[in-house]
């Protein structure tokens, strides 16, 4: 497999098929970010030569797999015949394969019409992962994320038009100290205008490499305490109105949880609050 740097999947990928097709970044400005300081470049899309290759590899390997996660940060930024074109590749070579997914910026959906999402809903496309991270403006424009509240709100429903379900992935902690209950707040207000089918939720995690790290030593930016992030969960889950799954299942998170809300809500926030209870 012609696997390019440390690959990443969200937890629930993990029984998917993971084909290559892009590598890197095509924004690689987030102020948090460094999934993929270990690349030479920035962002590279696989000659059709190598995703040919993977494929047969996989058939060989996996031939009844029915799920593809394409990797890299943001697959679906490829242009609409290119997308088709790996898709029918795919469908070619793996004849049980039923649903494609990859992760995906706010920014990928934008060029693409409802029309042109409907056609990659017919080739199997279905249950991309977007970092949202948060619905707060504030919090979107100083981690330099590239879009707007108002953009999220277009582009998801774009994809609820087309058919095509989504996941968002949620960073605890991107408020900074201070700042967690406004945030919250300003995000419900768009997380309860979507249909994510799940709403995955991280700690923000600072490393020193990040620009996030030169902020916090230049005195612009203050982290979170373990406890506020842990509230600032407890706020999310809260005021959720949606039908939806929140879940807490990376490497980031001291407790994991995963429940339904709104059914489970109340046994998920206790188990924050009563992390020793049964859950």
């Amino acid at each position: 497999m012609h696997y390019t740097g440390t690959i990443w999947r969200p937890p629930y990928e993990a029984w998917s098929a993971l084909l290559q097709v892009t590598a890197g970044c095509t924004h690689h400005s987030c102020k948090f970010c460094t999934l993929y300081e270990d690349l030479p470049f920035k962002f590279r899309m696989s000659p059709i030569s190598e995703i040919e290759a993977d494929l047969q590899e996989i058939r060989r390997s996996a031939p009844n797999v029915s799920r593809l996660f394409l990797t890299g940060a943001n697959p679906f930024v490829l242009e609409v015949s290119k997308l088709k074109e790996i898709a029918r590749l795919a469908k070619q070579c793996l004849q049980k394969l039923t649903s494609i997914g990859c992760f995906a910026r706010i920014t990928d959906i934008t060029p693409k019409s409802v029309s042109d999402l409907k056609d990659l809903r017919a080739l199997g496309y279905n249950r991309i992962t977007i970092g949202v991270e948060t619905g707060d403006d504030t919090a979107l424009s100083f981690m330099n994320k590239g879009y707007t509240s108002t953009d999220i709100l277009e582009q998801c429903h774009k994809l609820d038009e087309a058919n095509i379900e989504y996941d968002i992935l949620y960073l605890t902690g991107i408020y900074g100290k201070g700042n967690s209950a406004e945030g919250v707040a300003k995000t419900l207000k768009v997380f309860n205008q979507i249909n994510p089918k799940l709403i995955g939720a991280s700690m923000l995690t600072i490393y020193p490499t990040s620009e996030l790290y030169s902020e916090i030593q230049n005195g612009r930016w203050t982290e979170e305490s373990e406890i506020e992030k842990y509230e600032e969960m407890k706020l999310l889950i809260r005021g959720l109105e949606i039908k939806t799954v929140f879940a807490a299942m990376g490497a980031s998170n001291l407790l994991r949880l995963q429940g339904n809300i709104p059914d489970d809500k109340e046994l998920s926030l206790m188990h924050i609050s009563e992390p020793t209870r049964p859950y």
